[in-house]
């Protein structure tokens, strides 16, 4: 062939010149799928039949107290005041005492018999629907770490939370609203916003954060008199991100942002009327604790009953985070009599209301619900009246779709201290909530900095023994 009719190689910025048209298309593939698609950037990843459609995680930021709540200990008792009777790892403050029983009784609740402190009498009545875990652990003791582990399967900065992995996988059921949900009570968890980030995920996988007090969205409130006067802006504003797009080589962060746009503009309808309980009963948000003279209680209940409407709408993870109590979240470092009360009495009616209210509307055979945090408590005091922070065995819990109802696995020691019977890892965890997802953990992966990541890392067992 002569050099003169040899093909002309365009440029780089005039291929994408001319790819235009093809570009233009991207933020509005995800309106073309399916309500209830399968497929994110092309790649299947349901990998087996869900048990599960949805997650709500009840986050107990600070690490609550195993042995207060829902591990009995019988020894722990008979040896309160004395010293303690194991050899004691490095704690957080290594100001530690003597063995402290627990200030609340335990009973064997419902038909299953699962132990159940008073000091949540509320939750107890549901014990016949709870699969509750007594030998999680942990690879650290401070919270920021731990809860990046907890959250993203990392005790580093950076990695994608496990409700962005969620997001990435799933996606939303509906259109006008986010596939990963945080709804924010007020504290947010020491490690910040990170705990809820995308990583190296799309950025449409991030979680969007609503508020419980004043606007629940930044400008979720339209400044335009009219919706065609917003359109119209924001039609231009697709107009030149799509003239920059063709103009640069970043098409995935520009497209990103063209979805984000195109969703919070549907936002602007469907978070007000998420947020509107006019037509919730007033028996309904008395049940959820709506109407308790504590204020805790009733904006816990408020964000329980949210949840529920979340995931009614398709949202595929939710995540509550707590308010202040004055006592520095479930973190009692001194005053555990005092302080584990008004935690326990912040989220007891609500989460015990939302797990009727979701089984009374065939909710809960297809949501899973998650409660606990990022570690455990000492048996022994820190100081007088306190306890210290414990990854080495504590307590979570799971509920609904999948799950074994009315059931206890593992166990800790006499104790309650360390786990010594079929311990769970917070890897172990995270894929027995994909796993119910429909999601293989170890098929799951992302491409990044040369590796395949995965939520779980090189780690994690589907914990079999959990799954009805």
């Amino acid at each position: 062939m002569s050099q003169h009719n040899a093909p002309v190689q365009p440029c780089r910025r005039e291929f994408l010149r001319r790819a235009w048209n093809g570009f233009a298309m991207l933020p509005f593939a995800h309106l073309l799928q399916p309500r209830n698609a399968e497929q994110n950037g092309g790649a299947i990843v349901r990998h087996h039949a869900p048990r599960v459609r949805n997650v709500i995680f009840l986050y107990m930021d600070g690490g609550p107290s195993q042995v207060d709540t829902f591990d009995y200990k019988p020894r722990l008792q008979q040896d309160d005041g004395k010293p303690f009777a194991m050899p004691k790892s490095p704690t957080q403050f290594n100001n530690n005492g003597n063995t402290l029983g627990s200030p609340w009784k335990f009973r064997q609740r419902g038909q299953s018999g699962l132990w159940v402190s008073d000091v949540l009498p509320h939750l107890a009545e549901k014990a016949d629907r709870l699969c509750v875990v007594r030998s999680m652990t942990s690879e650290f003791s401070e919270h920021t770490n731990a809860n990046y582990f907890l959250h993203t399967g990392s005790g580093l900065q950076g990695r994608p939370s496990m409700g962005a992995w969620v997001a990435y996988g799933l996606g939303s059921e509906n259109q006008n609203l986010p596939a990963y949900v945080v709804l924010n009570g007020g504290l947010i968890p020491p490690g910040g916003s990170d705990n809820f980030h995308s990583g190296f995920l799309p950025a449409q996988a991030q979680a969007s954060m609503l508020r419980m007090r004043g606007e629940p969205l930044a400008n979720i409130t339209p400044h335009e008199k009219e919706q065609q006067q917003q359109r119209r802006k924001l039609d231009l504003l697709d107009k030149l991100d799509r003239h920059t797009l063709a103009a640069t080589n970043q098409a995935g962060p520009i497209a990103a942002a063209i979805k984000n746009q195109e969703l919070a503009f549907r936002m602007q309808t469907a978070v007000p009327e998420l947020f509107n309980l006019h037509n919730e009963s007033a028996s309904l948000q008395r049940l959820y604790g709506m109407a308790s003279d504590y204020e805790p209680t009733r904006s816990y209940g408020r964000q329980c009953l949210l949840a529920r409407r979340l995931v009614e709408r398709g949202v595929r993870f939710v995540q509550l985070t707590c308010m202040d109590t004055g006592h520095d979240r479930w973190d009692q470092h001194d005053n555990l009599r005092r302080g584990l009360e008004d935690n326990c009495r912040m989220v007891d009616q609500p989460i015990a209301a939302l797990l009727t209210d979701l089984a009374s509307r065939g909710l809960l055979d297809e949501t899973l619900v998650v409660w606990g945090g990022e570690f455990g408590r000492t048996p022994f005091a820190q100081g007088k009246d306190g306890r210290d922070h414990n990854p080495f065995g504590f307590t979570m819990w799971l509920a609904g779709g999948g799950t074994k109802a009315g059931f206890a696995h593992g166990e800790t020691d006499d104790y309650g201290y360390r786990a010594v019977v079929d311990p769970v890892s917070i890897h172990d965890l995270h894929a027995t909530i994909l796993y119910l997802l429909g999601i293989n953990h170890e098929q799951f992966t992302y491409r990044f900095g040369g590796r395949d990541m995965r939520l779980t890392d090189v780690f994690g067992k589907v914990q079999t023994q959990l799954l009805a």
